[in-house]
Order: C-alpha cells, then sequence, then structure tokens
C-alpha cells in the first residue's frame, strides 16, 4: 500500500489528473462503439512520430535555457537534409538505386552539420538574452521559419516530385511514397496484437534515442551540464564554463529536432514546409511539461510519460468529441482546436512544476 502511495505522489496530482481523463476518453470510445484497436494503433504511431522531438526538450531543460521553443530551427535543418536526399535520388537515378532506408539514414546525415552550426549560433544567442529564453526562442523560432518560407522558393531542389510544375520553389507537401520511405521505421518488425498494429521499429528507434540521452547525461559532459542548469554559480565555482554546457544543450536539442522531424515525416508519409513547423514546438513542450517536467527539471521519465498522455489525449479525444457532435459537421475540428490547445495551456500554467 506504501508503495502504491509513493509512486501516486511521485506521479503528481498534475498527471494523476491528466491519467483520468484518458481514461475517462477511452472508456467514453468505447460506451460509443468506437474502433479501440484503430484507436491504439493510432495512439501508438503518434506516441512514436512525436517521441523523438519531445525528447528534444530533455537537453535544451537540464542545460537551464529552459523548453525549447526554438526547436523549429532544428526542424528545419531536418527538413533541409531531407529534400536534400530526395534530391540526390533524383540526380543519381539510374546510376545508383538508392532504397527507402538508405534515403532516411542520409537524410539524419545531412541535416547533422546544419543543425550542429545552427545550434551553436542558436546558443550563443541564448547566452546573450540570460533569462528572458523563452521568449526570444519563441520569436527566432517564427522569424526563421518566416525566412524558410521564401528560402523554398529560391532553393536549388529540381526534383519533379518536389518542385512546383510551374514556376520556381519546392511543394508546400512533399510525398515520401514513391522513394519508399514512407513508414520504413513503422513496418520494421511490426506486428499484431489483435487488430491493433504495433510499429516496433517506430517505438525501438525512440527508445533507442532515449537510451543514448541517458547515457550522454550520465557522461562527464552530461554531468557538468545538470551542474550548468540546476545552479550555475556554484557550476561556475567549481570550474564548469556554463555558457558552453548551455550551447552544448541548445546543439542537442537543435540536432534531436533535425532527427524527430525526419521520424514524424516518415511515419506521417510527407515532409510539411512553410508553415508546417511554425507551431510544432508547442506540442513538444506541452509534452513534456504534462510528463512532470519543470522549466528547470527533466528527466527521460517526463518525456515519455508527457509523450503518452498527451498524444494519447490528442488521438482518442477528437473521434469521442466527434461522435458527440455528429450533428455539427464544423465541430469536429473546433473540437480538436479546443483539446489540443486546452491541453497545451494547461501543461504551460504547470511550467513551475507545482
Amino acid at each position: 500500500m506504501k508503495t502504491v502511495l509513493d509512486f501516486l505522489k511521485n506521479l503528481g496530482l498534475a498527471r494523476l489528473i491528466i491519467l483520468g481523463f484518458f481514461v475517462f476518453l477511452c472508456a467514453a470510445a468505447i460506451l460509443l462503439r468506437l474502433n479501440l484497436a484503430e484507436l491504439l494503433t493510432s495512439s501508438l504511431a503518434r506516441i512514436g512520430m512525436w517521441g523523438v522531438l519531445v525528447l528534444a526538450m530533455l537537453p535544451a531543460i537540464v542545460s537551464g535555457i529552459g523548453p525549447n521553443f526554438g526547436v523549429s530551427l532544428g526542424i528545419l535543418c531536418g527538413l533541409v537534409g531531407g529534400l536534400t536526399s530526395l534530391e540526390m535520388a533524383y540526380r543519381l537515378e539510374g546510376v545508383v538505386e538508392l532504397g527507402g532506408g538508405a534515403l532516411f539514414f542520409i537524410a539524419i546525415l545531412v541535416s547533422m552539420p546544419f543543425a550542429v552550426m545552427t545550434g551553436i549560433g542558436y546558443g550563443w544567442l541564448l547566452n546573450r538574452v540570460k533569462g528572458s529564453e523563452m521568449m526570444i526562442a519563441t520569436y527566432v523560432g517564427f522569424s526563421v521559419v518566416s525566412i524558410m518560407k521564401l528560402a523554398w522558393l529560391f532553393l536549388p531542389y529540381s526534383s519533379p516530385e518536389m518542385a512546383w510544375p510551374i514556376g520556381r520553389g519546392v511543394r508546400v507537401q512533399i510525398s515520401l511514397a514513391n522513394r519508399g520511405i514512407t513508414r520504413i521505421l513503422n513496418d520494421f518488425l511490426s506486428f499484431r496484437i489483435g487488430d491493433v498494429v504495433v510499429p516496433t521499429g517506430l517505438l525501438l528507434f525512440v527508445a533507442l534515442c532515449c537510451f543514448l540521452m541517458w547515457l550522454f547525461l550520465r557522461s562527464k559532459t552530461g554531468t557538468a551540464m545538470y551542474a550548468a542548469g540546476d545552479n550555475p554559480r556554484f557550476a561556475e565555482a567549481a570550474g564548469v564554463n556554463v555558457n558552453r554546457q548551455r550551447i552544448v544543450g541548445t546543439i542537442l536539442s537543435t540536432v534531436l529536432g533535425a532527427v524527430g522531424i525526419l521520424v514524424y515525416a516518415q511515419s506521417y508519409g510527407f515532409m510539411q514546409l512553410y508553415e508546417g513547423p511554425m507551431f510544432m514546438p508547442f506540442v513538444a513542450v506541452a509534452a513534456v511539461l504534462i510528463g512532470g517536467a519543470s522549466v528547470k527539471r527533466a528527466t527521460i521519465t517526463h518525456v515519455v510519460v508527457g509523450t503518452i498522455l498527451f498524444l494519447g489525449i490528442q488521438v482518442v479525444a477528437i473521434p469521442v468529441a466527434n461522435a458527440f457532435t455528429a450533428d455539427w459537421s464544423s465541430m469536429g475540428e473546433i473540437s480538436r482546436k479546443i483539446i489540443q490547445n486546452g491541453v497545451i495551456l494547461y501543461a504551460l500554467t504547470q511550467a513551475g512544476g507545482d
């Protein structure tokens, strides 16, 4: 009994409320005779899609810059890597045939240098505005996404799968199906439990990223990063270069953002440009905060719990809301926005960790 009470205490009242709401939605789905197996399949896929993007919040919070609302910079680097791999496949067509798995990992490798360089510059900027990181990060993210709207029109991509048939520039949404990248992780070692499809490869990739981050945070650099984020003055007195650790945390967050959007895109089947990356950081921040993180403290557990709760609620709540509002065709989308933004608002009110 004491163990159960300790577990509930560690979970926290906020998490219990969200978990209770999730259970209520699942019960409502059963009572409304919705396809629960389809909802569970979709939930597992959505959790895997967003897992790495939510994980990108961890090094940012640990290093002391707080939830990284500017992770859209890393997302843009990942999109550049993805477009470059598709362009490479087009240019080498007839010479070398690149499969979906090869193109996916080429996209990751190409995006890495961009993400590292962007993370260095972004980290330098955040060191100059200590105390206002979240506000500055939000505006930096919005600004760079807006600038990239122009860049998408002038970057030299000529593959017919990406370029507009008339004029110049790349399309708003680019399909990955023609190159075999779609669901390359989802379908790897996937299996069924009844009618529920488990995307084994996708979940294993997210688990691998979490494990590598867990190992890094227990290294000498990871310990220094913890110290710099937890108590900068004490860390400086102990000989830790706080500004450097903040930049390292920003680089890791940006790199994970680049990898995360490629994982998201292969599961979704499309790469979304222009407005696509604009509000993605809010979902990632909300998930990690719902998991129990604060603006100064986060763990792998917070990432996993928050991703499961937030994305699970998103998947189950929308069809339940649609079932209740079947007579109003426009209410489904309105309900989705109310639920998603309401949960994000609740998460932001819990940013202090109370």
